[in-house]
């Protein structure tokens, strides 16, 4: 458990893909054996059985103990993943993950009764391709015999508070291709996996339910609520995971005794307690004594469970790299428990799997009791909630955030222009992706090594996609201009555009709506001229910098100023290109106002108003105006040694304040910035606290650009810095938050919807995960913030929004990371800088209502057109503009604003193409925009010839027709006598794809380039 976890040091490691992975041979997505192995394995598919034709029988009439044999492997926290697959750093943990595979195939050799199952698919392929044929032989029987069972199979177990939907789904969409390859049928999960992280959203249920899955299992929900679950027997329930979704109910359980051996029966080496002394005549035969002990676990664990089916798990972190102890335990166990039948026990224990548990308990007929809304958030103890972690690491959680975005870029172009090492590095990039999904990455709860380590996989992936699409864009555009990411825009640093006089913007858009984007360039020019590929000259603005900006001591680039202009009509999925030129005219530079009167912001939409201190403080929208205010507070982390509650610390995973928030200052320097383009506020609240508030021409949003750090601790304090926005909103202690970027969820100040709360800890116990968007509203005015990574979130007064945006502290929180989240960089505190978007407007019907522009928005943050810059020094405007394509889309029309083209990437087969299309609209939302919309294929790729098109489950690892879900009935529903229930949409009929609110349809689309 985490909570007995070591600490270690760390190396380096990248995760390479399956398109280069040596001794596995691909022929149209399936497997290939060598031909000396072929005949075996076919024999092996002709005899075996897995999945539900392989569980074991449960006994009437009797208590049947599923035994889980598991081991629970990150991938990546106390050490990085290479440390943690290859075991090195022993001092700090003992873990090795190829010693775990090792030993478990050569223990279920040994008896075909043994069973085991495995989750990470990034450790299994990794282990995978070093085996010999022998060993991938015998490991396909034991998974053909459904006796290595692989549940979850996504690429980690993944976080479900700071990971967004679409990294979510493309996680696992690349474990399961890869079992699915190279196991067939029997390699495909059923059961949901996810026995570690901190809290459950109910996305993550229904992205299950739409994979397939059968149910899903997890250890962590709050004490109370767990306690209050076990009491009533409602531990296993029925998850309605989508209020827009058919079809989304989950079974789910809640396992007993976290995801460990019971006390007293854990037989691992790394594990303290007695085996089974089983000798005849000898003095420490502790058969009796143990059988009888295990049966006083189960007979008590029964009465908090409905079922005559009990799952145990039989494992925990990094067990089994001597698996041949586990096993010879647990036979005897089996066996020695088993013949107490004979004298009257009803207790009957075997080896079994998730999904063998799943039957078993669906074949009893029952009913099951509901659950509608999450299990966040998460607290271990009255004092112990695990919402820190929401905003732990904002600058790895913004890191991971760009690297999804330039996965959807990457992808699509390397589907454009498809080559053997342009998919090995889409490969690269979709494998580091998936290992920051994971629950100790994207949450920031591992040690600092491995956040560094996390970083260094990242950029070594960003770097290897940037190849593929520099190679497309020079292919498409017939030009050899060198297409460069600008990844320093954060510091406002990009070296081309710093040092060349001639330079190339161009902007890829990656989602199926045109798109626009204002560009913010760091020159240092004072003066350009852009042009588009008409030759259109752009309107241009030269915006100072911030000093806080300028002045970071780690910039390297000697720009203080930013060229901005407006890039309009970004095609769908398509770029734009445009040609900048320095021009050495005599202008000034933009003029920077300091006042310290009130002043004004605005667009001829909106105005912001500052009051006399420096302080937003309305806003006016046509003729209305409304309180606006927003300000940065601190809370200081507590500080305690954790050896009662009550003294816990704030730390990687816990937020417990020991202070109500205080205001980081009580007046703020201001600069007025004015142009076309762009108006600006620049802030500055404290040495550590800075901000830009922008409003850009014909813009609703208002955009904050914040920056935090270094934190000061000279003090002898840690900091959890907040940022504020009031507004008069009469919200009566409802808001709602995202889950995982999709549908939202409706949170009650101090309320939970299954039991009664009683707070010791107010603010934290009132935080919940915001991946992309917090809002409140009442019956006239609604405002929503989106940022630009998760972070914690509350409204703990009404019509007030609060998001934690950096924490830097003193003392671990005692639950395994062993370090006090005190990052730095380059020798000081870290810094970090980021986005809000602030909408507020009334409810009333309009042209375009306020959420419309909250969900258009809300894509346009995640994936804006992505920048690339060009050297043109020896290319001249007149040589770009005759000699090469600079405007190019694959799409002939946008799609509707409503759709939105989730996936498009290059499948298996040559001219195929792995396709998601998804509603981006809830239901009752918006009278138009939440409306079902049919789409016609022939249409919106009407640059192709459309030769065959097949649905898919979500994952794509199963034909859609080839999909049926276990049924499982809620209280007090009686339960039919038919109970599966089979999908109803199978082939495609027609070109017409029909999508109803929130709906998810997947394709794989073969089709050529016309």
């Amino acid at each position: 458990m985490r909570c007995l976890r070591l600490a270690l040091f760390a190396a380096a490691f990248l995760l390479l893909g399956a398109a280069a992975r040596p001794g596995r041979r691909h022929r149209g997505g399936r497997l290939v054996l060598d031909a000396h192995h072929q005949w075996k394995y076919n024999e092996i598919k002709r005899d075996a059985k897995c999945g539900y034709e392989s569980c074991p029988a449960p006994v009437d009439g009797m208590l049947n103990v599923h035994l889980v044999p598991h081991s629970h492997d990150d991938v990546g926290w106390l050490k990085t993943v290479d440390q943690y697959y290859y075991g090195s750093s022993t001092n700090h943990q003992l873990a090795g993950v190829q010693y775990i595979l090792d030993s478990v195939v050569e223990a279920l050799r040994k008896n075909p009764e043994r069973r085991f199952i495995y989750v990470e698919s990034a450790f299994f392929f990794k282990w995978w391709d070093e085996q010999t044929p022998d060993i991938q032989e015998a490991v396909q029987q034991l998974v053909q015999e459904g006796r290595l069972e692989f549940v979850g199979g996504a690429w980690s177990m993944n976080d479900e508070a700071a990971s967004h939907y679409q990294s979510l789904i493309d996680q696992f969409t690349w474990g399961l291709r890869l079992l699915n390859d190279t196991f067939g049928e029997c390699g495909r999960p059923r059961a949901g996996w996810q026995i570690d992280p901190f809290g459950h959203s109910r996305e993550q249920a229904s992205i299950f339910a739409q994979m397939g899955f059968d149910g899903m299992f997890f250890a962590r929900l709050d004490w109370r609520d767990k306690s209050k679950r076990l009491e009533d027997q409602t531990a296993e329930m029925l998850w309605k995971s989508s209020a827009n979704l058919e079809d989304s109910d989950v079974f789910t359980s809640v396992l007993y005794n976290h995801y460990s051996a019971p006390p007293g029966f854990c037989f691992d080496v790394l594990c303290r307690d007695d085996p089974f002394v089983d000798g005849k005549y000898s003095a420490e035969n502790n058969v009796r004594q143990k059988v009888d002990d295990f049966l006083t676990f189960i007979n008590t664990m029964a009465t908090r469970y409905r079922s005559n089916n009990l799952i145990i798990t039989m494992g925990d972190d990094f067990n089994y790299m001597d698996a041949n102890m586990n096993f010879v335990n647990m036979d005897k166990l089996i066996k020695y428990t088993n013949e107490r039948q004979s004298t009257g026990s009803n207790v009957n224990l075997l080896y079994s799997t998730p999904t063998c548990y799943l039957k078993a308990v669906h074949d009893e007929n029952l009913t099951w009791p509901t659950k509608t809304d999450d299990f966040f958030p998460y607290a271990s103890d009255p004092h112990s909630y695990w919402t820190g972690y929401f905003t732990s690491r904002p600058t790895s959680k913004r890191m991971e955030r760009q690297g999804n975005h330039l996965l959807q870029v990457c992808k699509q172009l390397t589907a454009l222009n498809p080559t053997a090492e342009g998919e090995k590095h889409l490969t690269a990039l979709r494998e580091a992706i998936g290992v920051m999904q994971h629950h100790d990455a994207i949450t920031g709860t591992e040690k600092q090594h491995v956040t560094d380590d996390y970083s260094r996989m990242l950029h070594v992936a960003f770097e290897a996609c940037e190849i593929n699409t520099n190679d497309a864009l020079q292919a498409l555009s017939k030009s050899e201009l060198k297409f460069e990411s600008c990844n320093l825009l954060n510091i406002s640093q990009c070296e081309v555009s710093e040092t060349k006089e001639n330079f190339v913007v161009t902007l890829y858009n990656p989602l199926a709506q045109a798109n626009y984007k204002y560009v913010r360039l760091p020159v240092t020019g004072n003066s350009y001229v852009v042009k588009d590929h008409q030759g259109f000259e752009i309107p241009t603005q030269m915006v100072p910098m911030p000093p806080p900006v300028a002045d970071l001591f780690y910039r390297t680039g000697l720009s203080t100023q930013e060229l901005v202009f407006l890039a309009n009509d970004v095609p769908p999925m398509g770029y734009r290109s445009y040609y900048v030129t320095e021009t050495y005219d005599a202008v000034p530079p933009q003029e920077r106002k300091t006042k310290k009167d009130t002043v004004s912001i605005g667009n001829n939409l909106l105005t912001l108003n500052f009051d006399e201190n420096g302080f937003l403080s309305t806003i006016k929208i046509g003729d209305d105006t409304h309180r606006l205010q927003q300000d940065f507070l601190y809370y200081e982390g507590a500080y305690g040694n954790n050896e009662v509650f009550e003294n816990r610390s704030s730390g990687a995973y816990i937020f417990r304040p020991n202070s109500t928030g205080l205001h980081a200052a009580q007046s703020v320097e201001l600069t007025v910035i004015e142009g076309d383009q762009v108006q600006e506020v620049h802030q500055r609240f404290n040495e550590y606290i800075s901000q830009v508030i922008r409003v850009y021409d014909n813009e609703m949003q208002v955009e904050f650009e914040w920056m935090v750090g270094p934190i000061p601790i000279d003090d002898g304090k840690g900091k959890e810095i907040i940022t504020r926005y009031y507004s008069d909103i009469q919200s009566e202690g409802v808001f709602w938050t995202d889950s995982n970027g999709r549908e939202m969820m409706r949170r009650v100040r101090n309320q939970r919807e299954t039991w009664d709360l009683e707070l010791m800890e107010p603010v934290a116990g009132n935080y919940y995960p915001v991946t992309t968007k917090i809002a409140l509203e009442d019956d006239s005015l609604r405002m929503a913030v989106l940022n630009d990574r998760a972070q914690g979130g509350t409204s703990m007064e009404d019509g007030v929004i609060e998001l934690m945006v950096h924490r830097r502290l003193l003392r671990d929180d005692a639950f395994g990371v062993g370090e006090a989240l005190n990052e730095t960089a380059y020798g000081v505190g870290l810094i970090a800088r980021g986005k809000h978007y602030l909408l507020i407007g009334s409810k009333a019907p309009q042209i375009t209502p306020i959420q419309v522009r909250e969900r258009v928005l809300q894509n346009r943050v995640m994936l804006s057109p992505w920048l690339f810059v060009s050297d043109a020094t020896d290319v001249s405007f007149d040589q770009w503009q005759s000699n090469f394509v600079n405007m190019y889309s694959t799409m002939i029309a946008s799609l509707p604003a409503n759709v939105n083209l989730l996936t498009f990437e290059a499948w298996k087969q040559p001219a195929t193409y792995l396709v998601r299309f998804e509603h981006l609209f809830e239901k009752n939302e918006d009278s138009l925009y939440s409306a079902p919309v049919t789409l016609d294929l022939e249409v919106v790729f009407s640059e192709f010839e459309i030769v065959d098109v097949r649905e898919t489950t979500l994952a794509a690892n199963q034909w859609k027709e080839d999909s049926s879900r276990l049924k499982f009935y809620a209280d007090p529903v009686p339960v039919p006598e038919e109970v599966t229930r089979k999908n109803t949409i199978n082939k495609m009929n027609s070109m017409e794809v029909e999508l109803t609110p929130m709906e998810i349809r997947t394709f794989v689309i073969q089709m050529n380039k016309k």
